[in-house]
């Protein structure tokens, strides 16, 4: 029998997990967070310290198993209850009407109303759920159709799936069919991170997310961008579903996550009355496939009918009742004219192929990353040679192979330079990276690029400082440090070509204005090696003063949230290097640091806002006023918008915002927000 002492920490880790499920949901699935990170994570250390104390009242569905454990051996191998089946695929218009004749014919042309539910296909990794009693048991990948591999603990990490269905009363079995794959802009910064880690890149998000869930380390998993859309069911007991619709939007019940207006704009999925809409479907969601957050590659019509689709069977391993309609290819052939080598502001080199101008998918192609020495020799490319190439993942500009048949007879294979091309330092590849880098400091090419992120406007916000007038001011060498720039004169600056009375007091105002920052901006400024934006406030709000920082040690850093081994190593590897922190001091003499606001109050904690339109008061006071109450401004309508604060003449936010169902607030309104909250 249980002590009242055990009742009372059941409940309280109950509690704990409902709630920080329900925060997982609000902010993966809905979009709508009502928390913070940071309290987030109190809640979630809160937990993990009761179960490392209390180990026995650990449940299979408490978040902390979600960040991932000890790296398995293999994959275990299972039979899918019913097979996972392949769509037939068809690739135009005429063949959509033939599939439709098709049905027709099995019908024996009855008279039976049925309709077509469409929606865009996913080109990812397709999964399935198992849910057992409500409680997520198993997930498959489709493997041959009849045999996957059970991939559960990597799909654990994922936080958009729940572990636990939202019902009191869940079916006994339900195996949810489903996409994994990563957002392109997530696809885009994840392929930077692992190139500046030194490490192998993917080709492609659905490479990615397919690489991902294959891991055998599920902690690998937990640090990767995955989501998952839930669209079809497999074996099923205490069910009782009528039409394909009824199951999706049973799934989106059950805390699933689905496509909705939000994340699929106006390529959400349609109920079709005939083979007219599904073609107007088809060729409407082709003409915006680039705007939308995810990789399609066509789109699925399915009968909507249960009934009808057990009536029409399958042939071979496809459902007769459902087809792939996949839109052309966005690929072109164009030549190779030379291999460049771009140094970034860690000093990696990145090969880049320069091409002769060719269009894709209505954009022109000039450039193509080759990544690596590893990928130029995977594909062979040269100089001289005719490729084929692609928009990889609709967005990154991709060269699929070589013509080899076409090849220069003289063509030789390609080297990366073993001296960097801007300094002519010897490079260096450390033990299991595959990038080469410059690791002379003062490399000019290096310089530009770490002053071009000191100055962008997330860091230091020089605004009238442009890439352009970097590289010329690192040329003439009149800058040569973050320092230097804050000693620019007007007579050195007027002496410059194409610089203008105008341009050069512009600047100059720009840099004065910069001198008053933030601690956190500054550190972010310094483009230490994987310190964001997010580790850099972090790092602000922990030391308080930039001295304190610098006398920080291994073990204080990774006390700090968010902070692991890898960065704080860098960090510390940064605060060791002389010219480095001779540097940073003398900057530091040229600015001055705001100090911690004291909050007029707490009436807007834990809330984000956004402006637009014209409001009775200027928008930087607007923007006071809701910061000076604990809210946070954003710059873009996103999944962290809670408020859109509206005056007249609203632009494209007010659009977006009433997409994504985010609240709308007149200057009335936000007033009256702040005087409830106090």
């Amino acid at each position: 029998m249980k002590s009242s002492q055990q009742v009372l920490l059941t409940k309280k880790i109950k509690a704990l997990c409902e709630e920080l499920n329900g925060h997982d949901y609000r902010y993966h699935v809905l979009d709508r967070p009502i928390i913070s990170d940071k309290a987030y994570d109190d809640l979630l250390s809160e937990l993990r310290s009761l179960e490392e104390k209390h180990p026995e009242l650990l449940t299979p569905d408490s978040p902390t198993q979600r960040v991932g454990g000890t790296p398995l051996g293999k994959f275990e191998k299972l039979r899918h209850r019913t097979p996972m089946l392949s769509l037939q695929n068809s690739y135009n218009t005429e063949e959509l009407v033939e599939f439709h004749q098709r049905i027709l014919k099995l019908l024996d042309n009855r008279d039976v109303k049925f309709h077509y539910l469409c929606e865009p296909k996913f080109d990812g990794l397709a999964i399935e759920l198992i849910y057992e009693n409500g409680l997520l048991t198993g997930a498959l990948t489709r493997g041959d159709g009849l045999v996957g591999e059970n991939v559960l603990a990597n799909v654990k990490t994922i936080k958009s799936i729940p572990l636990r269905l939202h019902s009191k009363n869940p079916p006994k079995l339900l195996e949810v069919r489903g996409e994994i794959l990563i957002y392109k802009e997530d696809f885009k910064n994840f392929n930077e991170a692992l190139q500046e880690d030194g490490q192998l890149t993917f080709a492609n998000p659905r490479n990615a997310a397919a690489g991902t869930i294959r891991q055998l380390d599920s902690r690998v998993a937990a640090q990767r961008p995955l989501k998952m859309f839930a669209y079809a069911l497999g074996a099923s007991e205490g069910t009782n579903y009528k039409t394909q619709l009824e199951i999706e939007t049973a799934f989106k019940d059950l805390g699933l996550p689905g496509l909705d207006s939000r994340e699929g704009g106006k390529a959400s999925p349609r109920l079709c009355q005939n083979i007219e809409e599904v073609i107007d479907y088809y060729n409407f969601v082709e003409s915006l496939r680039h705007d939308l957050p995810f990789d399609i590659d066509g789109i699925v019509v399915k009968i909507n009918e249960l009934d009808l689709q057990d009536s029409l069977g399958f042939v071979a391993r496809s459902p007769r009742w459902a087809v792939a309609a996949k839109f052309q290819p966005e690929q072109a052939i164009t030549r190779v004219n030379e291999i460049i080598v771009q140094v970034g502001r860690t000093g990696a080199l990145t090969p880049v192929a320069i091409m002769a101008p060719v269009k894709v998918g209505g954009v022109t192609i000039i450039h193509a990353t080759l990544h690596n020495q590893d990928e130029i020799d995977r594909k062979d490319v040269r100089v001289g040679d005719s490729v084929v190439i692609q928009r990889a993942g609709d967005v990154i500009p991709e060269i699929v192979s070589v013509l080899l048949d076409k090849r220069p007879k003289k063509s030789v294979k390609y080297e990366i330079p073993k001296k960097c091309p801007a300094c002519n330092s010897l490079t260096n590849k450390e033990e299991g990276e595959v990038i080469s880098r410059c690791i002379n400091s003062l490399c000019p090419a290096r310089l530009k690029e770490s002053l071009k992120h000191f100055v962008s406007r997330r860091a230091m916000n020089v605004d009238k400082l442009g890439e352009k007038q970097i590289e010329q001011l690192v040329d003439v060498g009149l800058v040569h440090s973050f320092s230097d720039i804050y000693k620019l004169k007007r007579e050195a600056l007027m002496a410059l070509e194409r610089k203008g009375e105008k341009s050069v007091e512009n600047l100059l105002a720009s840099i004065e204005k910069s001198r008053q920052s933030t601690l956190a901006r500054f550190v972010f400024a310094l483009g230490i090696r994987f310190v964001g934006e997010q580790t850099a406030k972090d790092l602000a709000h922990h030391f308080k003063t930039f001295e304190l920082f610098e006398k920080t040690t291994e073990e204080e850093l990774l006390e700090i949230s968010g902070i692991g081994p890898r960065v704080a190593t860098s960090i510390l590897n940064a605060l060791k290097t002389k010219v480095f922190i001779d540097d940073t001091h003398r900057t530091i003499k040229h600015l001055v640091f705001e100090k911690a606001r004291v909050l007029a109050s707490k009436a807007l904690s834990n809330k984000s806002f956004l402006v637009t339109g014209t409001l009775p008061v200027k928008r930087d006071q607007a923007k006071d006023l809701v910061e000076s109450h604990g809210g946070k401004i954003l710059s873009t309508v996103g999944k962290n918008s809670n408020y859109l604060i509206v005056g007249s003449d609203p632009g494209s936010k007010l659009d977006r915002a009433n997409e994504l169902n985010i609240p709308v607030l007149d200057w009335p309104g936000l007033l009256k927000l702040i005087k409830d909250g106090q």
